[in-house]
C-alpha cells in the first residue's frame, strides 16, 4: 500500500521536503496543505504534491506521516487540533521548526508518535517557487525525541533519505540552547547592526555608499524573514535572553577596555577571536546556511559582466546572485557571483579559469 505524506505548509522548506520525499520515495503520495490555495494550485501544477488536501483534518485522518513545515506558533495550533482528530494508529507526526522546547512541550499529552524535526538549511528565496530538490544536501537535519519514541527515528529518516542530509539527534534543550547562540543571536546581532547603522546614515549619508562591501556580508543574514525570525526569536525567549546578557556583558568589557586604553586585553580579545574563527570547519553547512560567493576579478570594461554570466549560462550553472563589490578605475572590478551550492561553486571557478584568465577566489 502506498504511503501518504502529507505537507503542512508549502513554503521553501515544505515544498523542498516535499520534493526530497518524491525523490527518495516515489511511490509515496506527497498531500499539500497551505493556507494560501494559489499556492497549493502551484505546487500541484509543478508536481511538487500529488493532491491538494480537501481540509488539514481530512488529509491528516487519512496520513501515514504528516509533516508541519509552518512557523513554530502555527505548529503548536496544528498540533493541539491534531489531538482532537482520529490519525492512522501508527502514523508519525513531525515539524520543521527552528525551535523545539516549546513544540515538544505542546506534545507530551499526544496520543500519537510525534517526533520533532529541524533541517538546517535556507535560500536567499523563499515561497514555493524556490523549491529545490538540493537544498538539504550535505546539512544537518536535527530531530528531537523523548526516550519512548528514539526507536521511530530511523524509520522518520530513512522516509527522508532523498534530502541527502546529516542527521544528528538532540534533545530539545540542547538544540535550542546551540541554535540560540549559533544562529538566533547572530541574526540579532546582524539586524541589531544594521538600524544602528541607519540611523548613523542620518546624520552621515555618506556612509549608505561605504557600507558595501565588508558591512553588506557580515549584515546579509539581516535580510531574513521579519515574520519567521520574530516567531523564532519568542519560541526561544529564555535560551536568548540569557545569551543577550552574556553578549552585553562581553560588549561591556570592551568598552572598559577601549575606555582604559587596555591594549593587551583588546589585543587578546581579537587573537581568541581570531584562533576560534580560524578553526571552524570551512566546507560544513552550519546553523546558518552557507553562502556559496565566487570573487571574480575582471577588467573594468563594457560587456564583462556578460560574458561571466554568459559563460555560466552555457555550462548551465545557475547563479541567484549577482553584484559588484568594488570598483577600482583603470584596473579591475570584483564581481561576487553566489551560488545555490558548493558543487556549482566550484564548477563554475573551474569553468571561468579554463575559459577565461580572470583570477577567481573564493574568500
Amino acid at each position: 500500500m502506498r504511503k501518504k505524506i502529507l505537507v503542512v505548509g508549502l513554503g521553501l522548506i515544505g515544498s523542498s521536503l516535499a520534493l526530497c520525499i518524491k525523490k527518495g520515495q516515489p511511490d509515496a503520495i506527497i498531500i499539500g496543505c497551505d493556507h494560501c490555495t494559489q499556492t497549493e494550485k502551484i505546487a500541484k501544477d509543478t508536481q511538487i504534491i500529488d493532491e491538494i488536501a480537501d481540509s488539514f483534518q481530512q488529509a491528516a485522518e487519512q496520513a501515514d506521516v504528516i509533516l508541519l513545515a509552518v512557523p513554530v506558533r502555527v505548529c503548536i495550533q496544528k498540533i493541539h487540533e491534531l489531538k482532537t482528530f482520529t490519525l492512522r494508529p501508527q502514523v508519525i507526526v513531525t515539524d520543521a521548526c527552528s525551535t523545539k522546547s516549546e513544540i515538544m512541550e505542546a506534545t507530551k499529552d499526544a496520543s500519537f508518535l510525534f517526533i520533532g524535526g529541524h533541517p538546517m538549511a535556507g535560500s536567499h528565496k523563499s515561497g514555493v517557487l524556490a523549491a529545490n530538490v538540493d537544498l538539504f544536501e550535505n546539512a544537518y537535519y536535527i530531530f528531537t525525541v523523548d526516550e519512548v519514541n528514539k526507536t521511530m527515528v530511523s524509520e522518520l529518516q530513512y522516509l527522508l533519505r532523498g534530502t541527502r542530509a546529516k542527521y544528528v539527534v538532540l534533545d530539545a534543550y540542547e538544540h535550542d540552547e546551540i541554535t540560540g547562540m549559533l544562529s538566533h543571536l547572530p541574526h540579532i546581532i546582524a539586524a541589531g547592526l544594521v538600524n544602528q547603522s541607519d540611523r548613523f546614515n542620518q546624520v552621515f549619508p555618506r556612509s549608505r555608499q561605504l557600507a558595501a562591501g565588508g558591512f553588506r556580508d557580515i549584515t546579509r543574514i539581516a535580510s531574513s524573514d521579519p515574520t519567521m525570525w520574530t516567531d523564532i526569536l519568542l519560541s526561544n525567549r529564555d535560551a536568548l535572553l540569557h545569551k543577550i546578557d552574556e553578549w552585553e556583558k562581553t560588549m561591556g568589557e570592551v568598552r572598559t577596555w577601549i575606555s582604559e586604553r587596555e591594549e593587551q586585553k583588546i589585543y587578546q580579545f581579537f587573537e581568541k577571536a581570531k584562533e576560534t574563527r580560524d578553526q571552524l570547519p570551512v566546507h560544513e553547512q552550519g546553523a546558518i546556511p552557507a553562502f556559496y560567493d565566487l570573487l571574480v576579478d575582471v577588467p573594468d570594461v563594457p560587456g564583462v559582466i556578460a560574458e561571466v554570466t554568459g559563460l555560466l549560462g552555457r555550462k548551465e550553472i545557475s547563479i541567484i546572485n549577482l553584484r559588484i563589490q568594488e570598483t577600482r578605475e583603470d584596473i579591475i572590478g570584483v564581481l561576487q557571483i553566489t551560488f545555490k551550492t558548493e558543487k556549482d561553486r566550484l564548477a563554475g571557478k573551474q569553468y571561468l579559469e579554463k575559459k577565461t584568465t580572470y583570477t577567481c577566489r573564493t574568500k
